[in-house]
């Protein structure tokens, strides 16, 4: 039976995972011709982690769901659904999810994935929240997960500074107050040239007799995506603020998608948050796609204290972007 009353999703439990491999600037030096210097002054990030050969993105998951129900007794049993944000899945099918499950003995979860590049764990999230919200489903998880290194070409500096792999989750309940307040999310497609991973799909298979070995690669306009990223994020959350009748006094945390620290920082200024308030962790795990958002908090969560309002924003692929707002009940 339904509940009459107005319901909302709040997190009750978060976990994070992160490789123990990592690809230091230094590394990086050897590879391309590049800096720490250069690096740290573009970027912000010393460091990235890389999931070993033979492990996939499923691994890194099941990983942070386990972190997640040891440090918060949650029993992995009463999963309605596992909802997994990835552009790095397993393979083309099964859903990520599905193998994740498996990987877990879970076998009665509704579980299937989403790709919305380095915006999908907040259309994830607001996914999960509408099916809490619904009041068929009760326990609702939500993953973000990405083994980028997978495209990165190691040499090519424009991308191999900025990517790591990683996995960040959170549990939804319902709640009658606090919880997610709000989300808006967009996209447009008119990014598409400018950040993609041509290769592999039915457009650019594999075996195409013009197969180009580079469409197998990330590619990026990294100018073009600063200059629409800072854009989207900052007026998104601006919107969505002023919406809910809310300023930036109102909000204690800004937890914007992890690509770059000066995209970070520019918007940050451009809403006019002060800079402590702007979480960040880039500098040692790097643009993690999916998994920036949940691992920021993670990584901050005996800072955030229960009540606080966070704002958060991302901006990838497609393009697509978005802001979220929610107060945080553990």
């Amino acid at each position: 039976m339904l509940n009459n009353k107005q319901q909302y999703a709040q997190i009750t439990a978060i976990g994070g995972y992160l490789p123990t491999n990592k690809r230091t600037n230094a590394d990086l030096e050897l590879l391309s011709d590049t800096s720490d210097e250069w690096i740290m002054k573009r970027t912000g990030i010393k460091e990235r982690r890389i999931l070993e050969e033979g492990l996939a993105t499923s691994d890194m998951a099941v990983e942070a769901i386990k972190e997640m129900c040891s440090s918060y007794q949650k029993d992995m049993k009463d999963i309605d659904v596992i909802l997994i944000a990835t552009s790095s899945p397993d393979m083309p099918m099964p859903a990520t999810a599905n193998i994740v499950c498996d990987k877990l003995n879970l076998t009665r979860v509704w579980a299937f994935d989403m790709n919305a590049a380095c915006s999908g764990f907040l259309y994830a999230l607001d996914m999960g929240a509408a099916l809490i919200e619904t009041g068929r489903y009760k326990n609702v998880v939500v993953v973000g997960a990405d083994k980028i290194s997978t495209y990165v070409d190691s040499k090519d500096r424009s991308t191999n500074i900025l990517f790591g792999d990683g996995a960040g989750v959170v549990w939804l309940e319902p709640t009658q107050e606090g919880g997610i307040q709000d989300a808006l999310l967009v996209s447009d497609g008119k990014g598409i040239e400018y950040l993609n991973i041509k290769g592999g799909g039915t457009l650019y298979p594999s075996d195409a007799e013009d197969w180009n070995p580079n469409h197998r690669y990330l590619q990026q306009d990294g100018k073009v995506v600063f200059k629409h990223a800072v854009n989207a994020m900052s007026s998104t959350c601006q919107t969505l603020l002023d919406r809910n009748n809310l300023t930036v006094d109102d909000v204690t945390w800004l937890v914007a998608h992890q690509a770059n620290k000066r995209i970070i920082d520019a918007v940050g200024k451009e809403l006019g948050i002060e800079e402590e308030k702007a979480l960040n962790n880039i500098t040692y795990s790097g643009n993690t796609i999916a998994a920036t958002i949940p691992l920021c908090i993670w990584d901050f969560k005996h800072q955030i204290k229960k009540g606080d309002l966070l704002l958060l924003t991302a901006f990838g692929a497609g393009f697509s972007w978005g802001a979220s707002l929610l107060k945080w009940n553990i």
